[in-house]
This record gives C-alpha cells, structure tokens and sequence, in this order.
C-alpha cells in the first residue's frame, strides 16, 4: 500500500499479509508470517531492482521512474506457475503485474 500521500510504496505488515491471506482463502499459520513477509518483500525488491536495470538502459527518455500502477492477479496464473501446477506445485498466493 502507498504511504499517505507520499507516493512511496509500504509493505504490508505481517497482520495484515496474514488477513489478506485468509480473504483468499488460504489458512495460513500466525507463526509462519514474520518469514512469509521477509520473503515477499525481499522478492519485490529483487524485482524491482531488475526494473530498474532495463529502465537504466532508457535513462535520456526517462530519468526517474515510478510504479504508476501495482496489480495483483491472483487468478491468473503466469505461464511458469502453469507449468508448475502441471508437475504438481501449489498456484502461487498472489500474483502482481
């Protein structure tokens, strides 16, 4: 979620990735979500630094990007998590685009 106002992205606290995981009918274990929150946010930032990587290579058009928009799609599978679900691996929680 963005900061009030402060156009800067904030992660979500574990109550609430644990909430947002029950919504989605998932049953997750209280104890678990201090390392399931690690997790994901070191894989967003991970990605984002990826992003940024490409953007680099675009810096005269563009010299300070931003994330207009953030979307989850939790029932759309990327090809990787269809083929994962082929060979017997759970869908992934949520998906982001």
């Amino acid at each position: 979620q963005e900061a009030a106002g402060s156009g800067n992205w904030v992660y979500p606290s574990e109550q609430m990735f644990y909430n947002a995981m029950q919504r989605k009918g998932w049953e997750p274990n209280e104890g678990d979500m201090h390392a399931v929150v690690a997790i994901h946010n070191a894989v967003n930032e991970q990605t984002w630094k990826e992003v940024m990587k490409w953007e680099r290579l675009h810096c005269e058009e563009c010299q300070h990007p931003k994330l207009l928009k953030f979307q989850g799609k939790p029932d759309k599978l990327s090809p990787k998590a269809r083929i994962q679900g082929l060979l017997g691996y759970k869908p992934p929680f949520d998906r982001h685009n």
